[in-house]
C-alpha cells in the first residue's frame, strides 16, 4: 500500500474506532454500570470471567491496554516506514514493562511479570528472563543491565520516564513543515503538563526542595536551561507558595485551579488541577485528530485520545471495586464537574 492510500486507509480505520470508543460524551457510558461485571460486559462480547473483585479489575485494565496497543499496532503496520515519533510512542508501554520486570526482580519475585505486547516493535529481549543484561542488551535502554535495589526503583523509573519523553522529542523534531509544528503543540503540551503536575506533588505531598524537583523533571535535552521547550512553565512554578492564593491567581494557567473564596483557607490541590489539566488536553487531541485527516497528526492525537479513554475506564473500574456511586465515581474520573 502506497503512502497515501495507507494514509487514508488509517485515518478510516481510526475514525470507525474512535466513533466507538468511551470518549467525550460517550464516556457517560461508562458510569452507567453499576457493577465491575457489568462494565465488563459494556466493554467485551462473551462470558465474564468468574472471578474475585480485585482480579476482574485488573482483568478488564489488562484487556483494555492489550487491545488498545493491537489497534495501535494494526494501524501503523500500514505504513512501509512509520514516522519516527509514531514508533516512538510505543516505548512508553516498552519502558513501563521494564519498570515492571526491574521491581520484580528487585522483590526477587520468580516469574515473569505481565507483559504489553507491543509484537515486533519491542526492542527488549522478555525470553532472557530472569537476566536483566540480556533483556535489554542491544536495545536503547541496554544502560539498564543490574537488578535495582528496591531504594533505587524510583529512581530508575524516572530515568526511564525522562529517556521515553526525550526520544519523543526527537522523534517528533524529525517531521517538516506544518505537521512538525502541530505535533510539537500536542506533545509539548502533553510533556509541559506532566512536569507541572510534577511540581505541584512533590511539593504538597512531599514538601520537596527545589533542586531535588528540577532533577525529576523531564528536559528537552542535558542543558537544563531554564527557558527549555518542555520544562519552562514547570520551572516557572518552583518558588511558587502552594499555600497563597495571591501567588498563583496570575499564573497563566490560572484557569485550572482548584476555586478559590476569599476568606477561607486555601491551598493549591494537584489532583484538582489534573482533572482540569486532562480535560483540556482531551479536547485538544479531538480537535487535532480532526484538523489535518490522512496526517502523522491524527494517529499521533488517535493514540493520546485512546489513552485517555484508558485512564478513565481504569478509574470507573477502580471506583466500582471500591463500591462508589456513580456521582462519586464521575467525580474521580474527572468527569463530573469539570465537563
Amino acid at each position: 500500500m502506497d503512502s497515501s492510500a495507507a494514509s487514508a486507509y488509517v485515518y478510516a480505520k481510526a475514525g470507525g474506532m474512535l466513533a466507538k470508543s468511551f470518549v467525550g460524551k460517550n464516556a457517560s457510558r461508562l458510569f452507567s454500570v453499576k457493577s465491575l461485571r457489568d462494565l465488563y460486559s459494556l466493554l467485551f462480547s462473551g462470558e465474564t470471567p468468574s472471578a474475585p473483585e480485585m482480579l476482574l479489575s485488573k482483568e478488564i485494565e489488562s484487556r483494555c491496554e492489550s487491545r488498545f496497543l493491537s489497534q495501535y499496532v494494526d494501524l501503523i503496520k500500514n505504513f512501509t516506514n512509520p514516522a519516527d515519533v509514531l514508533l516512538a510512542l510505543l516505548n512508553f508501554y516498552e519502558y513501563d514493562n521494564l519498570k515492571e520486570v526491574g521491581a520484580a526482580l528487585s522483590l526477587g519475585e520468580i516469574s515473569l511479570p505481565h507483559i504489553l505486547d507491543i509484537k515486533e516493535y519491542s526492542k527488549l529481549n522478555y525470553k532472557a528472563w530472569p537476566n536483566i543484561k540480556k533483556i535489554t542488551a542491544d536495545s536503547p535502554v541496554s544502560w539498564y543491565n543490574e537488578i535495582p535495589r528496591v531504594s533505587e526503583l524510583q529512581d530508575y523509573d524516572s530515568k526511564l520516564d525522562v529517556q521515553y519523553i526525550r526520544e519523543l522529542w526527537r522523534a517528533v523534531q524529525k517531521l517538516s513543515g506544518d505537521e512538525r509544528v502541530e505535533v510539537s503543540k500536542l506533545v509539548k503540551a502533553d510533556v509541559s503538563v506532566r512536569n507541572i503536575l510534577w511540581v505541584l506533588r512533590l511539593k504538597v505531598y512531599y514538601d520537596m526542595p527545589s533542586d531535588e524537583i528540577v532533577s525529576r523533571l523531564a528536559f528537552a535535552d542535558d542543558s537544563k536551561k531554564k527557558n527549555d521547550v518542555l520544562a519552562k512553565d514547570a520551572l516557572d512554578i518552583l518558588e511558587k507558595d502552594v499555600s497563597s492564593y495571591d501567588d498563583w491567581k496570575d499564573w497563566r494557567y490560572s484557569r485550572h485551579l482548584n476555586p478559590h473564596e476569599d476568606g477561607t483557607v486555601w491551598k493549591i490541590d494537584p489532583a484538582w488541577v489534573e482533572k482540569s489539566f486532562k480535560v483540556e488536553l482531551d479536547k485538544m487531541a479531538v480537535s487535532a485528530f480532526h484538523k489535518s485527516p490522512m496526517s502523522v497528526l491524527s494517529i499521533v492525537s488517535w493514540f493520546k485520545i485512546k489513552q485517555s479513554e484508558l485512564d478513565m475506564i481504569r478509574a470507573v473500574a477502580e471506583g466500582l471495586r471500591l463500591d462508589l456511586d456513580s456521582e462519586k465515581l464521575m467525580s474521580a474520573a474527572g468527569y463530573s464537574e469539570l465537563r
